[in-house]
């Protein structure tokens, strides 16, 4: 009888030492094969305490059983699953297809596992030492399930398909030497993708990526401080929601719930760059409480992403650049601390339908954040906000906004124009305060007539004028166009003469300001 058909009929292979002897009985049974010590330190895998011939078995077994190993004894279903063993070699499956349920538990690798191209239904690797996963265009019909997992150099899942969850949580994961902690341009998740309270040395790559339900990275660490980006994710596409939130440490973990009261918080914390530019979300992207660590020239990059709902609740950058030009979303959360200040804030183009503040955000405070985001003078934020306001209801906030827009305009202007703006704010500040210019003319025309009761008015021609008025006399030089048969009858001498052609001239200007500002009014409507 051949090797092979000896193996296929399920006897055991000659040169196996005895601990793969036990696992090719125990993957034949369809049981976890155990070779722990049971004591913690020792069954660390992370730890420096070797593990003897007794742990170890060679990579090449371990292939062998997943590609071509013996029928499930009767009544049972064939699987690996190990705990606490030391594989020892390259564990290389790539273009395999892999038929067994694979699950290995605080198992150690002497060297890189290899997973290019391969197929799995299922594969779960928990608390596992990996020098590096090699995994570009993996498909899985079922979970990849890496927590836990502590990997030296890097994880690559470029063009993967994940048929339902992909789990990192609590995995650590170390730069390769390109830099990237995990390169996953072009993945591929059916449900959800679980990176709760990773810890990322490097470049966390997700570039194109897409995921079927929602992106959690609760109270994960990115930190990449010597590179531009430490989330570099243009074009990502999450169905649901991309919550870059704090996570509870400790039973309530990975729920994604309230964690109970007592549970240790983590947030979320980047050090180094994010770039989400392009990105579409169904439902949200939340920032509740995440901490940004930026140097000078790294940002925030949200450019052109598409969200029903930004939430945006972190601690301000204390550096950096935040980034929203071109971004569409429905509603905006946020809080008035949140935000940088001037010349650390973009928003060319940024649209939204609803503010939603958390907490106090009064509207001097929201045209301070409009101003810090136009070092330059552009209309587009102001008549944004107003836009807003005026759909909400807040009318008389809209206004203070147009009227903060032409202010910030006329700082922009030459000396000529910008006396007239000023004319035109202390008149009826540009139209959208029209009750100014009544009180305006009717201290004037009070002023007038008092003054003009005391004036000598000699008649042009005896006979031939009406009864002397000084309060329609002040109003006739006030109101231009307007004739009310006062002024051309009587003579004014001195005085009296600049003071009727000054009342001639604040006529005009008055009613040339509210011209304009009825115009600006009538244009905007």
């Amino acid at each position: 009888m051949t090797e092979g058909a000896g193996v296929r009929a399920g006897e055991l292979p000659e040169d196996l030492t005895a601990a793969e002897a036990g696992m090719w009985q125990a993957f034949r049974n369809g049981t976890v094969y155990d070779l722990s010590s049971g004591d913690a330190v020792e069954d660390d895998p992370h730890g420096g305490h070797p593990w003897g011939e007794e742990r170890t078995v060679r990579a090449r077994m371990v292939c062998w059983l997943l590609l071509d190993g013996p029928p499930a004894l009767a009544g049972r279903v064939s699987s690996l699953k190990l705990i606490g063993v030391q594989v020892s070699g390259s564990l290389d499956l790539a273009g395999g297809t892999v038929v067994p349920y694979v699950e290995m538990r605080r198992c150690r690798f002497e060297q890189d596992v290899l997973l290019p191209e391969a197929r799995f239904t299922t594969l779960r690797m928990v608390d596992c030492s990996v020098p590096r996963l090699e995994a570009a265009r993996v498909h899985t019909e079922g979970d990849l399930h890496l927590p836990r997992c502590r990997f030296h150099h890097g994880i690559r899942l470029t063009d993967a398909q994940i048929g339902t969850d992909l789990m990192l949580n609590q995995a650590i994961v170390h730069r390769d030497h390109s830099g990237r902690s995990v390169a996953a341009d072009g993945l591929t998740v059916g449900q959800d993708l679980q990176a709760e309270l990773l810890e990322s040395h490097g470049e966390l790559s997700l570039r194109a990526a897409t995921v079927g339900v929602s992106l959690s990275l609760r109270g994960a660490r990115l930190s990449n401080p010597y590179e531009r980006l430490a989330l570099n994710a243009p074009q990502l596409t999450v169905e649901r929601s991309l919550y870059l939130t704090p996570a509870g440490v400790g039973a309530q973990a990975m729920s994604g719930m309230t964690p109970a009261q007592g549970t240790r918080i983590q947030r979320f914390a980047c050090e180094g760059g994010i770039r989400l530019d392009d990105g579409r979300f169904g439902d949200a992207v939340d920032f509740e409480r995440a901490r940004f660590t930026l140097t000078d020239d790294q940002e925030l990059s949200l450019r052109r992403v598409q969200t029903p709902e930004l939430r945006f609740l972190g601690e301000q950058p204390a550096r950096g650049r935040v980034v929203l030009s071109g971004a569409k979303v429905v509603n905006l959360m946020d809080r008035a601390e949140a935000w940088p200040g001037p010349g650390r804030l973009h928003m060319g183009g940024f649209a939204y339908e609803n503010l939603v503040p958390r907490g106090p955000f009064p509207l001097a405070e929201r045209l301070d954040w409009v101003a810090a985001a136009t070092a330059e003078y552009n209309p587009e934020p102001y008549e944004r906000l107003a836009a807003v306001l005026r759909a909400g209801g807040e009318d008389e906030d809209a206004r203070e906004v147009l009227l903060a827009k032409q202010r910030r305009h006329r700082e922009s202007l030459p000396m000529a124009a910008k006396l007239w703006g000023y004319a035109q704010d202390w008149t009826v500040a540009y139209g959208y305060r029209p009750g100014r210019a009544a009180v305006w003319m009717a201290v004037l025309w009070a002023a007038g007539s008092l003054a003009f009761a005391r004036a000598g008015h000699p008649p042009m021609k005896r006979g031939e004028h009406p009864e002397w008025n000084p309060t329609l006399f002040t109003l006739d030089l006030l109101l231009p166009v307007i004739d009310l048969g006062q002024v051309g009858f009587w003579q004014l001498r001195g005085g009296w003469q600049w003071l009727a052609a000054a009342m001639i001239l604040l006529g005009w200007i008055l009613a040339t300001t509210v011209a304009a500002g009825a115009t600006r009014l009538l244009r905007r409507n």
